[in-house]
């Protein structure tokens, strides 16, 4: 098993590029998401990443946005923390699609990935440009999913009485 460095890896220039990839990949070490490279005989879920044993697996390879990284690293961070050592398969759930989003939202601003290198044209299933227009105009889609499981604060009146601060930022990474 080989840690994934940006130095390792091939990412998209127009998603940042490796300086981007780099800030990434420090930040999911600090929340304490394993990120490593790709073995020969393993198969990948969507082109140049998968997810096995709890870890983001980079197919070094093939070209990676950034922000696809910060999305696959969602679905690790958002899952109850007695299956995530054992994840290899993501679930097509919604509630948990959604909530990987927008973690990686609040990632993404945490690592200076731009909007439009998170939500990509080739990415979302055609959806990108409605993920991008709601994030854009505080339409969090799937933070109210995170603040259910206290990785974050939607409620305003709550933040203030309390000091904490509302999404995007976040209380906690791992669920």
């Amino acid at each position: 098993m080989i840690a994934a460095t940006a130095e390792r890896c091939t990412w998209r220039d127009d998603g940042g590029g490796q300086a981007t990839g780099a800030r990434c990949l420090d930040f999911l070490a600090e929340v304490g998401i394993g990120v490593r490279l790709r073995e020969d005989e393993e198969s990948q879920s969507i082109e140049g990443l998968s997810i096995r044993e709890g870890q983001v697996v980079i197919d070094p390879q093939v070209p990676i946005w950034p922000g696809d990284l910060l999305h696959e690293a969602g679905h690790v961070a958002v899952v109850p923390p007695e299956t995530r050592p054992s994840l290899s398969h993501v679930r097509r759930v919604l509630a948990e699609e959604r909530m990987a989003i927008a973690w990686s939202y609040a990632a993404a601003r945490q690592c200076g990935v731009a909007l439009r290198e998170l939500f990509h044209a080739e990415g979302y299933k055609g959806r990108s440009e409605f993920a991008a227009q709601c994030y854009a105009t505080g339409q969090y889609v799937g933070a109210d999913l995170l603040a259910q499981h206290g990785m974050t604060e939607i409620n305003l009146s709550r933040a203030l009485a309390s000091g904490t601060p509302t999404y995007p930022n976040m209380l906690r990474w791992l669920r």
